[in-house]
């Protein structure tokens, strides 16, 4: 036998042993339609606005997952699957602590279900009204500022309604927060006595009660950048590349390199930068736009060079030796990261909000100044080197 027939009646028996494989496969594909035994010896741990279901397995053989069913008070369908590797389920969204039924129901790998099991749950009361009795409200430079207490650390929407005409309606901004300790301004309101209708809900669409509160935002407005010039002064950090400069921090671009400020990486103790706003003025609040650096997952914040520990001190008149001398201290900062995640991890949260700029409120009795001292002990890569895109600064100066 040639060669070229030894290939083709090689090539033939392969043909037909994959093709008497293939019907043994399908052979052995028996659907089951027996319906499989139910869960067993079940517990219920009651949690804060869920309940977590412990059962014991049935031995079928081709059990594929347990199935919980349950409606929430708003009349939402709610279902939970969880494979046979566990013996556990988490069901949650509600709102109340009343009794509430959970079917259990096992099913195969034919999707054959079992009988189901009726489970009484009794939820805890729901995380949301925790944050709710927490919840203060007080006016700030241009707005009000929200503080609360997230404990569980839970999805929660922060809705901010104004009065108008005798009707409530949603304000420019609500908060969208998962953070432990909320801490937020809404702004775009003119200093004049204003109600404010508050409530807290989570992705469940529950809702607590609304609280209203009249408050009177401070005044503030923007100080013009075309005013503001950079300053060397002896003692101020260094550029680390002459084609970064402070003069960047104003040029309206807030990612791209090298429109940034970068300070020498060589330095390990506190470094400070310097400039002047052009208009003395009662300073309200910074608005700082860290550079996002490129990493292997994206542009990045709370990375690199980003300010995370940090003072902002200001001067009606700096002196010119750079020593301390007739400066203010406007505040003490720590940035913060809403997830909590470590540095090269970040949620869209996080990112969204160090884009839109972090601002940090200055000592409301700390006196008319002109000129703004950053000084860094510590950035997000544990040295002190600054890596600043641009800044804006707000305040009065009436």
């Amino acid at each position: 036998m040639n060669q070229t027939k030894l290939y083709i009646f090689t090539l033939l028996l392969l043909t037909a042993a994959l093709s008497s494989c293939k019907e043994e496969f399908k052979t052995a594909q028996v659907t089951n339609a027996a319906a499989p035994q139910p869960v067993s010896n079940v517990q219920v741990e009651n949690l804060p606005g869920a309940a977590r279901i412990h059962y014991t397995l049935p031995k079928d053989q081709d059990l594929l997952y347990v199935r919980a069913t349950y409606t929430l008070a708003s009349g939402q369908e709610m279902e939970v699957k969880s494979s046979y590797y566990n013996n556990s389920l988490l069901v949650e969204g509600f709102a109340d602590m009343k009794p509430h039924d959970i079917k259990l129901s096992t099913v195969n790998r034919s999707e054959i279900s079992s009988t189901p099991v009726t489970v009484p749950v009794t939820p805890l009361e729901n995380p949301i009204w925790d944050t709710f009795r927490s919840l203060e409200a007080i006016g700030a430079f241009g707005g009000i500022r929200i503080t609360a207490d997230n404990e569980k650390e839970k999805n929660l929407t922060i809705m901010v309604m104004v009065d108008s005409l005798g009707e409530w309606v949603p304000s420019v901004d609500n908060i969208y927060t998962s953070t432990k300790q909320i801490n937020r301004t809404i702004r775009g309101f003119a200093p004049n006595p204003k109600q404010f209708a508050i409530t807290i809900r989570d992705k469940y669409m529950n809702f607590t009660d609304t609280m209203v509160t009249t408050i009177t935002p401070l005044f503030e407005t923007a100080l013009p950048k075309s005013r503001y010039n950079a300053i060397s002064l002896p003692t101020d950090a260094k550029q680390q590349y002459t084609s970064t400069g402070l003069s960047k921090m104003w040029d309206g671009d807030i990612i791209n390199w090298p429109n940034i400020s970068l300070t020498d990486v060589t330095i390990n103790g506190p470094q400070w930068i310097t400039f002047d706003t052009g208009t003395l003025a009662k300073m309200s609040r910074i608005v700082i736009w860290n550079y996002p650096e490129y990493t292997n997952n994206g542009r990045m914040y709370y990375y690199g060079g980003n300010v995370k520990t940090f003072e902002i001190w200001g001067s009606d008149n700096p002196p010119s030796d750079g020593s301390w001398n007739n400066w203010k201290l406007l505040g003490n900062f720590e940035s913060k990261k809403p997830s909590g995640l470590p540095m090269g991890q970040q949620t869209d949260e996080d990112y969204q909000l160090a884009n839109s700029g972090l601002s940090f409120d200055f000592d409301v009795s700390a006196p008319k100044v002109r000129y703004l001292r950053i000084k860094t002990s510590k950035n997000w890569q544990g040295s002190s080197f600054m890596a600043i895109a641009e800044v804006q600064v707000y305040g009065d100066p009436r």
